[in-house]
């Protein structure tokens, strides 16, 4: 099994902190996904603004469409998130 370190939302400082404390009031929590870019917050920041604009940007779906098409992604991707 891999192991990736990563840093603690207790144990985050700066930028890492700031995105921490944005994913906790936007989802109750941080998901090991995010967790993951934990060692290099630009990147964690970035993606995040990726995130952002595919879900929530200008688009012919609507956010229910995008949510779905992520769905069933993640499912053939036999991906939880």
């Amino acid at each position: 099994m891999a192991w990736i370190r990563t840093i603690s939302p207790e144990d985050a400082q700066g930028p890492l902190k700031r995105l921490y404390d944005a994913a906790i009031q936007r989802a109750g929590k941080v998901w090991n996904i995010v967790r993951l870019m934990s060692l290099r917050p630009a990147v964690l920041d970035a993606s995040m603004g990726l995130y952002r604009e595919v879900m929530y940007g200008s688009s012919g779906l609507t956010r229910a469409e995008r949510e779905f098409l992520a769905t069933v992604v993640s499912k053939a991707n036999h991906c939880h998130y």
